[in-house]
């Protein structure tokens, strides 16, 4: 059953007006969004709902970091602020945010031209140099930075200003709750060879069976083939780490059509968090640009990955050792089948074919998807 959110008491906490309207945004997978018209304009009043992201402290961190960064000049849609100061209001035991509304649209990397591609890969990479300059790791003893200059054009490579000299010199400072200097773990094989099976004693049991189970079925056993020839190949812990997004993909990138070539608004922060850069660059990479085929558009990836190294002053190899690591974890990775058979949600079930189409291509065409990121 929908979840109602209590718009009387909520407005209240904000000088927002009066409700007109409210409807749901069905496009996210956690948390819940609400688009609102009130006698003061358009509003997005996000539910914090899911228990993986909905902490008190990590909400307030996502505010902070999207309040510097539009001080940035980085396309942001900030939270207003209550009456009371604050950017969280909590009713009833339940976590809010108010956002201005965004107008615009999302596409796909088939909707993007070669120019436009390559502006989503500087986007990116301004958000990477431009979050590590707003939440930078401090030393014992020492204050955070405040931010400093604007971006302004994101066709353009980023400002050597805004890229903090440990960066330049090919250095990495570790923020707050970094794995390490090297990163996470990858997959272990052996882990994965044991959740394959269960998944597939799970579709042998699936009742009534349809044409998903003998799809999920395939993919399986054809994954358990690949991963055993390629099983040596695991790559070692992460690479240099960084405070990313952590869930840049076209659901959460908004285009004006009047204004097509720049993006609008980059939404949805709740992954915000440290992991290794480059590897966000390459799962974005896969998830824009992936055919509904299963494979990727390679002359868009070159595109968007040039722009990108440019704008977040990442070396090829740190992109070819992300390559290897985003291969290596979507061949052992089940996320989409573990939500529909151990926990009944099958909201995911439309990316599945392309995503396990693309594994299987990904593996016959390492070389050439490891060039267009590198060259």
């Amino acid at each position: 059953m929908l979840h109602t959110p209590p718009l009387g008491p909520l407005l209240e906490q904000y000088a927002a007006g009066s409700v007109l309207g409210c409807e749901p945004v069905d496009e996210g997978l956690l948390n819940r969004g609400y688009r609102l018209r009130t006698t003061r304009g358009r509003y997005f009043l996000k539910h914090h709902f899911d228990p993986e992201t909905a902490d008190p402290a990590a909400i307030l961190r996502q505010h902070r970091a999207t309040q510097r960064l539009a001080d940035l000049g980085v396309p942001v849609a900030p939270p207003l602020t209550g009456r009371d100061g604050r950017t969280v209001a909590v009713v009833a035991g339940h976590a809010y945010a108010l956002h201005p509304w965004i107008e615009g649209r999302h596409r796909h990397g088939g909707q993007l031209t070669p120019g436009q591609c390559a502006r989503l890969g500087a986007l990116l990479g301004v958000v990477h140099a431009s979050l590590e300059r707003v939440m930078p790791t401090p030393e014992p003893g020492a204050s955070a930075r405040e931010p400093g200059a604007s971006v302004k054009e994101w066709g353009a490579p980023l400002p050597k200003r805004l890229i903090p000299a440990q960066r330049r010199a090919g250095q990495t400072r570790r923020p707050p709750g970094d794995a390490g200097a090297g990163g996470a773990e990858s997959a272990d094989p052996v882990r994965t060879f044991a959740l394959i099976d269960d998944l597939l004693d799970r579709v042998r049991r699936h009742r009534p069976a349809d044409p998903f189970d003998a799809l999920a079925r395939h993919r399986l056993l054809e994954r358990r083939q690949l991963l055993a020839r390629h099983a040596d190949r695991r790559p070692p812990r992460g690479g240099s780490v960084g405070w990313v997004h952590g869930d840049f993909h076209p659901f959460n990138v908004l285009y004006r059509d009047d204004v097509p070539d720049v993006p609008a608004a980059i939404l949805d922060w709740d992954r915000l968090g440290v992991q290794p850069r480059a590897e966000e660059a390459v799962r974005a990479a896969v998830i824009f640009f992936v055919r509904p085929v299963g494979a990727l558009d390679l002359p868009k990836v070159r595109s968007y990955a040039r722009a990108y190294r440019r704008s977040a002053g990442a070396a090829p190899a740190e992109l070819a050792a992300a390559v290897h690591r985003v291969w290596w974890e979507r061949l052992n990775d089940f996320w989409m089948l573990r939500w529909r058979y151990e926990r009944g949600d099958r909201r995911a079930d439309p990316q599945f074919p392309a995503a396990s189409a693309l594994v299987v291509w990904w593996t016959r065409e390492y070389d050439a998807v490891r060039a267009a990121f590198v060259e």
